[in-house]
């Protein structure tokens, strides 16, 4: 498969290996609502952000909705990605300008997007897709660059939406659409459960009843006419007014289709009996629902201009909103094609918090991350208003939401390891603990261990144990805790009476002999030489 090489390319492809893990503090404060909803809102850098999260929720997301920085040139992003190479390290702290006066700009936003689009791929779950708005400034760069991280075969569509309906006059070209991207973890699976849509007014209207037959409103299946058949579809038709007809290319249909259609009264010849057979095609046994199409009009969705005038000003007018924000009509289309009630929504370039409104306010949980204060001076306010119920815009009265829920206000702490690779003294056993069980297995640990159990859980047939104590990190003694002692060993306990599974033991350090662990099926692994990450 082709692929796209860029300036820098070299040093991000394993850069989200190289970010460390940090801490995730929740700030009472600046939460609202109720704080055990399930909801998050994470202010700090993005990569850093994800790779913090990602012990908890790897394989947990139905859909991540993001809205990366466009790359046009007017924008006054910044890249700070702190990747150890010389000709990256440059741009460390600058801010990407114009064309002509950053030529680099386009190998910076891909430098930018790549780890962060790695990252992404962990969180979705197996029948999960990504969706990424975008315009033709790197729009092509980016299709390029996901189907080397998902998979071409993992391409679901390119959507269009229509997002301004209006046009400018001093354009030479009136730009009147964006992309979305759209990719899923497995395109089989996400295919097997993805959400058709319900019928608008129009489409129910094709379906009528002119001849009141039984079996209510139909269509036009079988149209009377091909250009394409073969001989069997040339035979002769009576009608009822008894006029024969003969198709002047091919019927659309077989003679057997046609007799087994007349004889079920499927078979419609106009309202005198003397026009060309239509078979009919029932509502009432259509599938129910209409494949998503990929054109978006401003109609069904909104554009940046509504939701900025018609929503946001209204909403919060003491706080002006974003250039261009997305609307929620969009962010429900997404939505309810891939997701279903209690499903987990990400958004990692969180902007005005769209996606967490319409998250919200259509029973999805949302995990969403914002850089700087715009998490507290734009987000937070937005989210708060949801919340309590007095946004009326938006999607609100579409999906009757009244309010309800509640979010948790975090941000990213210190890493879990220092510069020399221990442990950090202000790690918890319960953060450690999802990070050792996500990099054993891959997969979030499924309850937040409290420490009264070495066992954090099982996975697989295999049992992961954890010894760590804040208070006796290298403290060289067996009864310090953080040590694989014969008496611990004898004291670890199983998930089952009857596990027979093996069980690996993460601790600081060991002093029963190998052919002894490995005659009880456990393998010791030291903290924190042997605590791996992706």
């Amino acid at each position: 498969m082709p692929t796209l090489d860029w300036i820098g390319k070299k040093a991000v492809v394993n850069h989200h290996r190289e970010v460390p893990y940090r801490l995730i503090h929740c700030d009472k404060d600046k939460s609202h609502g109720d704080p055990d909803a399930g909801n998050l809102l994470v202010q700090g850098d993005n990569l850093e952000a994800l790779k913090a999260l990602l012990p908890y929720y790897a394989g947990k997301v139905k859909c991540i909705f993001i809205d990366p920085p466009y790359n046009t040139g007017n924008e006054s992003w910044v890249y700070n990605d702190n990747v150890n190479s010389p000709e990256i390290r440059a741009w460390l702290g600058s801010v990407v300008g114009k064309e002509a006066e950053d030529l680099s700009r386009h190998d910076k936003w891909l430098c930018m997007m790549f780890p962060r689009m790695r990252l992404l791929k962990e969180f979705l779950s197996e029948d999960g897709s990504i969706w990424i708005t975008i315009d033709d400034n790197e729009g092509h760069y980016l299709k390029a660059m996901t189907d080397e991280i998902f998979g071409r075969s993992n391409f679901v569509a390119s959507f269009v939406w229509e997002k301004d309906k209006g046009g400018r006059g001093d354009a030479d070209v009136s730009s009147s659409h964006d992309y979305v991207l759209v990719y899923a973890r497995s395109r089989e699976r996400w295919a097997e459960v993805r959400n058709l849509l319900n019928r608008t007014e129009t489409q129910l209207g094709r379906f009528q009843n002119p001849d009141n037959d039984p079996r209510g409103p139909w269509r036009q299946g079988d149209d009377g006419t091909a250009k394409s058949g073969t001989e069997k579809q040339k035979f002769p038709i009576t009608l009822p007014s008894g006029r024969v007809v003969i198709p002047k290319r091919y019927w659309a249909f077989s003679r057997e289709t046609f007799d087994t259609a007349v004889a079920e009264g499927r078979a419609y010849f106009g309202k005198k009996g003397d026009s060309l057979p239509i078979i009919k095609r029932y509502l009432s046994e259509v599938r129910d629902g209409v494949a998503p199409r990929t054109w978006l009009p401003a109609e069904d969705v909104g554009t940046n201009q509504s939701a900025k005038r018609d929503h946001l000003r209204k909403l919060l007018p003491d706080i002006e909103p974003f250039e261009t924000p997305k609307p929620e009509g969009l962010i429900k289309r997404a939505i309810e094609i891939s997701t279903n009630p209690g499903d987990i929504v990400l958004d990692s370039f969180a902007g005005s918090g769209t996606t967490a409104a319409g998250a919200q306010k259509m029973g999805r949980n949302f995990i969403i991350v914002e850089m700087g204060e715009h998490a507290s001076s734009h987000v937070v306010p937005r989210l708060k208003k949801v919340i309590d119920g007095k946004d009326e815009g938006g999607i609100t009265n579409e999906v009757g939401w009244t309010g309800g829920g509640g979010f948790r206000f975090c941000t990213l702490g210190e890493p879990l390891f220092d510069a020399d690779g221990n442990v950090s003294p202000s790690v918890t056993f319960p953060d450690l603990a999802a990070h050792v069980f996500f990099c054993e297995t891959g997969s979030p640990i499924p309850k937040r261990a409290d420490g009264a159990s070495p066992l954090i859980g099982t996975f697989q047939n295999r049992a992961i144990y954890l010894l760590h104590s804040a208070e006796a990190v290298g403290v060289a003694r067996e009864q310090a805790g953080n040590v694989l002692t014969g008496a611990v060993l004898e004291a670890l306990p199983l998930s089952e009476a009857d596990f027979a599974g093996a069980r690996i033991v993460y601790a600081e350090g060991c002093t029963v002999p190998d052919d002894r662990l490995s005659a009880l099926g456990v393998t010791f692994k030291q903290i924190p030489y042997q605590i791996e990450g992706i």
